[in-house]
């Protein structure tokens, strides 16, 4: 299906929207605008009015600030930006009273939300075997400001969800209760993202697992949504997009 053109406003010129604006100028979409802090809000906030969708990979202090922004704006919100979960079911309630647009999701990558759906069906198989213990582990690049990752949470509210006996989700290195679902996070050098989900047992474990090798995933997936997005209202996930 060919692409239509987009105008978009980058809001985040990290890794990851510098990712975004060259995938997007390869594709023949522009970049109207980019806004990096809080001062250029004041003098590229302007070109917001001719953009067709916002594209924001921020920090979590900043993303709630960001969009509703936009929404100021009337401007269809792509938001990857992790960290912000409590406030994200404000942001959707605004959204929805205001007859706004917003697409969340912890990871835009096309393999991590099959990944998601595969975690999913494994947790449900295992639902009711007290004999396999599960844990996640994570691992990502120093720069990565929030841990463990917003996929690692989205991972492991999916086993909380279909595992009886488990209530929230923790940090592995702490003592915690049976209850708790153990998560590790690491951050190393050059690393992009992998998240292992494992269940072991006395006699044998069970793992999956997904590897990112560049950025270019990610902004490929965010792009899709801001394709997916227009001429919609209302809050959309990547289950959404990919019909999951």
């Amino acid at each position: 299906m060919m692409e239509k053109k987009l105008h978009i406003a980058l809001i985040g010129y990290g890794k990851m929207g510098k990712t975004i604006e060259k995938l997007a100028l390869a594709r023949n979409h522009v970049i109207s605008a980019v806004i990096d802090n809080e001062m250029q809000w004041e003098t590229e906030g302007k070109h917001l009015s001719d953009c067709d969708v916002a594209i924001e990979f921020t920090t979590p202090s900043a993303a709630p600030g960001n969009i509703k922004k936009c929404f100021g704006y009337h401007l269809p919100v792509i938001t990857g930006t992790t960290g912000w979960l409590n406030e994200l079911p404000a942001i959707e309630s605004l959204c929805k009273k205001e007859k706004q647009t917003l697409f969340y999701a912890s990871n835009f990558s096309i393999g991590v939300n099959f990944f998601f759906e595969l975690n999913r069906y494994l947790a449900g198989m295992l639902s009711d075997m007290a004999g396999y213990s599960p844990r996640i582990t994570e691992t990502h690049h120093m720069q990565k400001l929030d841990a463990p990752s917003g996929t690692a949470i989205t991972l492991a509210r999916d086993i909380i969800e279909a595992r009886k006996g488990l209530n929230k989700w923790g940090n592995a290195d702490e003592p915690h209760p049976k209850d708790v679902l153990p998560v590790k996070a690491y951050r190393m050098e050059n690393v992009t993202g992998t998240h292992v989900v494992s269940y072991d047992s006395v006699i044998d474990s069970i793992e999956i697992k997904h590897t990112a090798h560049d950025r270019s995933g990610f902004a490929e997936g965010a792009l899709l949504a801001a394709q997916w997005v227009k001429d919609k209202q209302g809050v959309f996930t990547m289950k959404d997009l990919l019909k999951i």
